[in-house]
């Protein structure tokens, strides 16, 4: 059974991979559908201004700090190879560095700078928002699985 401070770090792990998972869910569930609503140049715009927005503390600390909690988790594992839950905590820890932290890396942040270079009025803006709400949703969905898939295996390890 995992115990003591690894049974911390594991439960912390467990909260900020599920937050991640929270938020990744909105932005698939509500969020872009109603930016895809609204006209291209509102779109974009509105997008742009979300993406700035999103590089602040309080998000960064959550969705960075759960790729430190990850990696510590698979190390202490490693480390420490418990009798039990090892495949669970190595399986959760891949789950979030590789798709949601690393994904988020090669996917989302490379359409999100493509857009930020693009006026929202211009024809260039509209012609590449509906592009960008298909692509950026569907890799965001996969986020969404593997955040929501880390935060299950993690606690499947402590059950």
């Amino acid at each position: 059974m995992i115990d003591g401070p690894f049974f911390v770090l594991v439960v912390v792990g467990v909260l900020g991979t599920g937050l991640m998972a929270g938020v990744f869910c909105a932005f698939s569930t509500f969020v872009m559908r109603g930016l895809a609503g609204l006209p291209p140049a509102q779109g974009v715009a509105a997008m742009n201004a979300i993406n700035v927005a999103a590089v602040r503390p309080a998000f960064m600390t959550v969705f960075n700090g759960s790729a430190v909690l990850s990696s510590m988790i698979a190390v202490v594992t490693f480390v420490v190879w418990p009798d039990e839950g090892k495949l669970e905590l190595l399986l959760g820890s891949a789950l979030y560095l590789f798709g949601s932290f690393g994904l988020t890396i090669v996917a989302n942040v490379p359409r999100n700078d493509r857009l930020a270079r693009l006026t929202p009025g211009a024809a260039e803006a509209a012609e590449y928002w509906p592009a960008y709400v298909r692509e950026w949703t569907f890799w965001n969905h996969v986020r969404t699985g593997a955040s929501a898939a880390a935060a299950l295996v993690y606690v499947l390890a402590l059950a």
